[in-house]
This record gives C-alpha cells, structure tokens and sequence, in this order.
C-alpha cells in the first residue's frame, strides 16, 4: 500500500520482532494524507466519468467515434464559400444520438457534450464523396444541415458506420434519402 505514494528518502527502521517501520515526521505524514486525498478524489472522478459513459451508451439509439468538421452556409447576398475540399481540419468526436438531440463530445469519457443540435433542426442530411486522408486511408463521408445554416460534415473509415448513422438520422428526423428542406437550404 505505501508504494503507492512516494517515499522518498523516507528512513526506515527495524524493530525487535523483525518488522520493518516507517518513521514519517509530521509533515511528511500530511504529506501523505494529501496525496491520498488526491487520489481518492481522482478515483471518484473517473467513477463518475466511467457512469456518465455506461448511462449514454445504455440509453443512445447510436453512438461512436465519428471525424467532424463544420461549415456555415452562405447567406443571401453573400459570395458563395470558398472551396476548402483540400483543407484537413477533420477532428475526431464521441458522436451519439439519444432522444432528440445530436451531441458531440471531445472523447467519450466527457461528462458534457462540447456541441449539440436538436433532430428537428436538421433540415436535410445525405452522403457526402469518399476522401483519401494523408495517411491514405479512404473515408466514407455524409452531412448534417441544420436550419440555421450549420453543416456538420462527418467521416469515418467504416462504410459501415457511415451507413448506420445516415438510415438512423434519416429514420429520426424523418427525412428521406437527399432530402431538401423546403426553405431551399442546400
């Protein structure tokens, strides 16, 4: 159990019967007691993290590892979006659905999301083409637009997966295959 902490030059001394003692002064005894109360709140942390994680993947309809990149739609009156295909600033995200709303995480032990929408704002949503990452690893793509303009532009190397979250944001904010909202968002 003392290996735990760290002893560092901590003298030890042995007694008549043959067991070997520790002798601490105070301040290495309050030493301890705080390392030990470190530990113990980090323990109760990571309990908390590890509950937050069971009760999402209990309750989500879909959730995983997904990258996301986001884009903003151009106004009326504005230039149309410069053409950043080329641009890598995918990030990887803890993506899940449950209930009405889309959260994303930064990783999935995060006890809150860093971003979220609610399905009835997703307007339309649709497969996006394959990209070739720099490690030449092929990506299969979709997309998220919200009413508000926001797209959410999602990958992962498992057609599979991509596949899944497309039938399961399709099913749940009832939209059909390329659906366009009747507000014209593209």
């Amino acid at each position: 159990m003392l290996n735990l902490f760290t002893l560092r030059r901590m003298p030890w001394s042995s007694s008549n019967d043959g067991q070997e003692k520790v002798v601490l002064s105070a301040l290495e005894v309050e030493s301890l007691k705080s390392e030990l109360a470190d530990l113990e709140e980090r323990e109760a942390h990571l309990k908390a993290q590890l509950e937050n994680v069971d009760q999402i993947l209990r309750s989500a309809r879909l959730s995983g590892y997904l990258y996301i990149r986001t884009r903003w739609a151009a106004l009326p009156g504005e230039p149309p979006p410069l053409d950043d295909t080329e641009v890598d600033d995918w990030l990887p995200r803890f993506v899940v659905l449950q209930g009405p709303c889309l959260f994303f995480y930064l990783l999935s032990t995060d006890l809150s999301p860093q971003d979220s929408t609610l399905l009835p704002d997703i307007v339309e949503i649709g497969p996006l083409p394959s990209i070739t990452r720099e490690d030449e690893e092929t990506h299969y793509a979709f997309y998220i637009l919200t009413r508000l303009g926001l797209r959410y532009e999602c990958s992962s190397s498992s057609k599979i997966q991509v596949d899944s979250w497309l039938s399961a944001l399709q099913t749940d904010c009832k939209l059909g295959s390329n659906a366009t909202a009747p507000n014209g968002y593209m």
